[in-house]
């Protein structure tokens, strides 16, 4: 039987008792969720379920469900999603099974779960657990797609880069995606987002450049001033966020939180490595 989550409180850092969160991000091969504190901090284990293979949405909100009964009680949900979201509902999911257009996420996912539920793009919600919330900042993830935010000082605006041209008629999502990492091996794909890199640098001259994603962890690249590579699990952490202004899709979402790290000087372009890292 499955265990239900409970609907205690816990207290944040100040004693006072508040809601707590659980934080969902679905990705094309992993769906992850852990639980966090009032203040954003978790509360529980990271857990991680393979993304089923016809990914409808029924199979991933079943997915979502034995996840959150084994995580410990909450009460609300954040949920980073690989797509356009507006208001909750899914406009696009390219990595992921048929029928998610127009899909009422959020929605139905209130109704099974029993709790209150938002959802953004999964890289906004990684840009939101990362950026310093000064100057320009850029998110992208590399994982089986390409992910891709911005925010103005803290504030939130999303961006559909993966579909658009990047090099040689390619899409970035053709050329740094899974696919093109398997087909082009680590050393080309490497070499690609160096040239990502420098064209994000001087198309928007931004003040930090972050990346994440299941794949970030292969890059060979010396990284030029004011990027960096951020840590998977901000893409939990940063659901917290969602619940800290107006509603996704209603307004922009501002990081409400100190610098973590100052503002860099825009990069130059990268190059890649000497030495021969294919895969």
């Amino acid at each position: 039987m499955k265990k239900k989550p409970t609907t205690a409180k816990t207290s944040g850092p100040d004693g006072a008792a508040g809601p707590r969160t659980l934080a969902v991000d679905i990705g094309g091969t992993g769906i992850k969720a852990l639980t966090l504190d009032p203040a954003g901090k978790p509360i529980s284990e990271r857990k991680k379920i393979p993304t089923p293979r016809n990914a409808t949405p029924k199979a991933v909100i079943e997915v979502i469900r034995e996840l959150a009964a084994a995580q410990p009680g909450f009460e609300r949900v954040s949920v980073g999603f690989p797509g356009v979201v507006k208001d909750g509902v899914i406009y696009t999911a390219a990595n992921l099974g048929k029928g998610w257009r127009g899909f009422d996420l959020a929605k139905t996912l209130a109704r099974r779960l029993k709790r209150p539920v938002r959802v953004a793009n999964d890289a906004d919600i990684q840009g939101l657990g990362s950026v310093s919330g000064h100057g320009l900042e850029i998110v992208i993830t590399l994982g089986t797609g390409f992910g891709s935010v911005l925010f103005t000082n803290g504030a939130r605006v999303h961006l559909e880069l993966a579909h658009h041209p990047f090099h040689k008629g390619k899409t970035y999502e053709d050329e740094l995606g899974m696919r093109a990492l398997k087909k082009k091996g680590r050393k080309k794909w490497n070499r690609l987002l160096a040239e990502a890199i420098d064209d994000l640098g001087r198309t928007f001259n931004f003040d930090a450049l972050y990346i994440g994603g299941g794949n970030a962890r292969l890059i060979d690249l010396k990284l030029p001033a004011g990027v960096s590579v951020i840590d998977n699990v901000d893409g939990l952490l940063g659901g917290i966020a969602l619940w800290r202004d107006a509603p996704v899709g209603r307004g922009p979402t501002r990081v409400a939180k100190p610098a973590r790290r100052p503002a860099s000087p825009p990069p130059q372009a990268a190059t890649a490595p000497a030495a021969d890292a294919s895969e």
